[in-house]
């Protein structure tokens, strides 16, 4: 967007905003809890504006809704009550059906357009105003509670990176300072603290009121009363490192308090699933024998089907996701902006092509290297196709979905499927496999392969973190540097991160400084957990090398964070066992339905129809139901409610829906197979 474009729009807003303020100031008390409830959460979610113009626009943009929805409420009124007031003819009029005296009917028909624009016109008004109003008001409210959930989640780390720090030597303003740089590993967290730091450098305001200024507005009560208990030490002069030393330990144990009631509510969720699940099932069932009885209802079948599944199953994985917290971050750690010729690698090598990019324009000697250099890179990739594609799973997707394309070309073009309705219902299986089943193998299958390969590569690392980070610390105790314990560690332990280690000494031996092969060692892998362990391992080197406690520190945090995920891991494994266990419930009975109640009634029926004078009872009994229709409805109910399961499985298993994507192609494997033997 250029700069003209977005100067415009800031113009538009600004312009809605003076035209609304009179009726912001009729409306609104400026000192207002209102107000001020607005204001704090523009604060806390970080958003620069003020909050009269804000509110000012807010009743601009919920004026225009509301008078929008008061034109087309006004039309609906017209049209409902012209149709229940009606009388034609030589009839009496009536009101819904209720003959009406004629000076009863002449009254109405003279108030009801002014009744009209006052009753339909004032409620729909009134929603289109609550509708806009409503939405623009509420954007502060959910970006300060999104940011309010990501510093809870990273408060723990943050607290154990500060205690780190003043092991390592550094006072109170070498904390905060270090704290509001981490924001590549901190995020929200570390951009709290950046606002103490720029309050004291450009407000010229002493830290100990900034850190009082932040406490009051940052959306997190935990971080608030972090800082509260921390300006208390700063004034009292207490100990800060026994001060954060404490802290840590609180706050480790709050995070396994919250990962154990998040368990438990998604445990919940586990048993609301299994009714969830199971209420389209008993609705085809109703809908198949009111069918049976003479009355069918297809439409509804229709809807149930691919209406009704897929809504609940998004709806399910919607409610998951409200109690879940996602891993923050993306595990890259990014230079400070003195090391501008520090490249990181976060994207493809071909399109990310690192220092050159800085310089191309300028000598066409730099635009040759920079042509060179992506030729090389792209020659990498299409000599080991495979490790790109490990490290970056989705991209496969760029591969499959146009061979995808090609297959269902060839589909088409060979008539291998049916084209129609009526060619779908005589051939479900058939059709259901080219349309769906070729699809979902061709475009699932090697993501699947891919995107587990990678987490596997990025575990072996995280696996043993915890015991090589003890080992560390127990070297660097006794006398060694953080240089040396690294080079006894690979030579004393075995495994990927061992590895790792040795060829992080090799390159400082070779020249390369160690907080950039820490640097480079994470963003090879980028889990965000490794990268802050790195981040704290890397600031304390700086100030010494014998940083024993701190290497503890980092060992401490780490064995939490996997006493964390057992637990997770061991829980959820019951919750996806019993979505798994739903799931093939729901097949067998779908199965047992096609196989022992439809084919035996459809049975029945042409049975009862050959023997003349009972024909009556079983037509009027299942003769006009559609055994074929209703085969290919339960097929696609079923690989619709596979898909579904697969991926709540999966993000409740790791919180990331990609992870559903092997079950995604397994489960559906099961109901094809399953419905070659029924169907």
């Amino acid at each position: 967007m250029s700069l003209d474009t977005r100067g415009q729009r800031q113009l538009s807003g600004g312009a809605l905003g003076d035209t609304f303020y009179p009726l912001f100031q009729w409306l609104f008390n400026e000192d207002g809890d209102f107000v001020r409830n607005v204001e704090k959460k523009l604060a806390q979610a970080r958003m620069a504006d003020n909050v009269e113009m804000f509110l000012a626009r807010a009743l601009a943009i919920g004026v225009i809704s509301g008078l929008a929805l008061w034109l087309v409420g006004t039309l609906i009124g017209y049209l409902g009550v012209t149709f229940l007031l009606g009388g034609t003819g030589a009839e009496a009029p009536t009101f819904i059906g209720i003959p009406l005296p004629e000076g009863v009917s002449a009254a109405l028909d003279v108030i009801k357009i002014p009744a009209l624009i006052l009753v339909t016109g004032l409620v729909f008004g009134v929603i289109g105003f609550g509708i806009g109003f409503g939405s623009l008001v509420s954007i502060p409210y959910f970006r300060a509670n999104a940011r309010e959930r990501e510093v809870n989640v990273l408060l723990s780390d943050s607290i154990s990176f500060m205690y780190a720090l003043s092991v390592g030597g550094l006072n109170q303003l070498e904390i905060l300072q270090a704290m509001a740089k981490a924001d590549d590993t901190y995020g929200e967290c570390a951009k709290e603290f950046q606002s103490i730091v720029l309050e004291t450098e450009y407000f010229d305001t002493d830290y100990r009121t900034a850190i009082r200024n932040q406490a009051l507005e940052t959306p997190s009560d935990e971080l608030s009363q972090f800082l509260t208990d921390m300006l208390s030490i700063i004034n009292s002069g207490g100990d800060m490192t026994s001060f954060l030393e404490d802290q840590k330990d609180k706050h480790m144990r709050t995070a396994k308090q919250e990962q154990q009631k998040m368990l438990d509510t998604l445990e919940l969720f586990g048993e609301m699933y299994m009714t969830l699940s199971l209420f389209p099932l008993l609705l085809i069932i109703i809908l198949v024998i009111m069918s049976m009885m003479g009355d069918a209802q297809n439409r509804l079948l229709y809807g149930t089907v691919y209406g009704l599944i897929p809504l609940t199953g998004a709806g399910f994985l919607v409610l998951v996701s409200t109690v879940t917290r996602d891993e923050v971050g993306d595990g890259y750690l990014r230079p400070d902006g003195k090391d501008d010729d520090f490249v990181v690698d976060d994207g493809l090598g071909f399109l990310n092509l690192g220092l050159v990019e800085n310089y191309t324009g300028q000598y066409t000697i730099f635009d040759r290297i920079k042509s060179r250099e992506g030729t090389y890179e792209f020659m990498q990739v299409l000599k080991r196709p495979d490790l790109f594609f490990r490290d970056h799973p989705l991209f496969v997707l760029g591969v499959t979905v146009p061979v995808t394309i090609v297959a269902l070309l060839l589909v088409v073009v060979f008539d291998l499927a049916p084209m129609s309705l009526d060619g779908m219902i005589a051939r479900p299986v058939l059709g259901t496999f080219f349309w769906v089943y070729v699809p979902l193998y061709i475009n699932l299958l090697p993501l699947a392969i891919f995107y587990e390969w990678n987490v596997r590569s990025r575990k072996t690392i995280i696996g043993s973190l915890s015991e090589n980070l003890r080992k560390l610390a127990s070297a660097n105790d006794t006398g060694m540097t953080l240089l040396e314990s690294v080079q006894v560690v690979s030579t004393t332990s075995g495994g990927k991160l061992s590895e790792e280690f040795e060829i992080m000494h090799a390159k400082v031996n070779y020249g390369t400084s160690l907080k950039d092969a820490l640097r480079e060692f994470n963003n090879k892998y980028h889990v965000p957990r490794l990268a802050r362990t790195v981040k704290l391992i890397s600031e304390a080197q700086e100030a010494s090398s014998q940083i024993q406690n701190v290497l503890s520190t980092a060992a401490q945090a780490s064995e939490n964070q996997d006493d964390i995920d057992r637990e997770r891991i061991a829980r959820t494994r019951m919750q996806v066992v019993i979505i798994l266990m739903t799931y093939l419930t729901l097949l067998g009975v779908m199965a047992l339905l096609k196989t022992q109640f439809l084919d035996v009634m459809a049975g029945l029926s042409e049975s009862a129809a050959g023997a003349g004078g009972s024909g009556a009872t079983g037509q009027s009994f299942g003769g006009n139901v559609d055994t074929d229709l209703l085969s290919l409805l339960f097929f696609h109910a079923v690989t619709l409610q596979a898909l579904l399961s697969s991926f709540i499985a999966g993000y409740i298993r790791d919180v990331n829906i990609i992870s559903g994507v092997k079950f995604a192609v397994i489960l559906p494997t099961i109901a094809l197979i399953t419905w070659i033997a029924v169907g």
